[in-house]
């Protein structure tokens, strides 16, 4: 495990969001950044990916965000992985729902292309006790 942010895996349906987060979280972050594009994809391969965080959309189809994280708790090999939602529905009530499924941490869509990496740092830091 390693005792700094160095790889993140992204899942969202929407290529765009996938390109900007990519872009922002490597360029500014200095990240390796890994990008899939189903619940289902994800499920199938992050266990060979073993990323250090794991970002995933709450809106996608077939395999949703909410039952990507309850396949990914699942997989031993994977259930030390903070995983982080990435979403519009951020109301207190929704947050709180997301909190209770599991997740590390909720970033907001849109979100700022500035701010993703230290967002993101500070989940995993929190999610590490550090």
């Amino acid at each position: 495990m390693p005792n700094s942010l160095q790889h993140i895996l992204c899942i969202d349906d929407e290529s765009d969001i996938l390109e900007v987060a990519k872009m922002c979280l490597e360029t500014i972050g200095g990240l390796q950044v890994t990008c899939l594009n189903s619940g289902a994809e994800a499920v199938a391969k992050a266990e060979a990916i073993q990323p250090d965080i794991i970002m995933l959309d709450v809106m996608m189809p077939e395999m949703d965000g909410p039952s990507t994280l309850k396949k990914l708790r699942e997989n031993p090999a994977l259930n030390h992985i903070p995983i982080v939602f990435m979403t519009a529905r951020v109301q207190p009530s929704e947050v709180q729902e997301y909190m209770a499924m599991g997740a590390a941490g909720v970033v907001p869509k849109p979100f700022d292309p500035m701010l993703i990496t230290a967002q993101v740092t500070e989940i995993w830091n929190k999610s590490k006790g550090k």
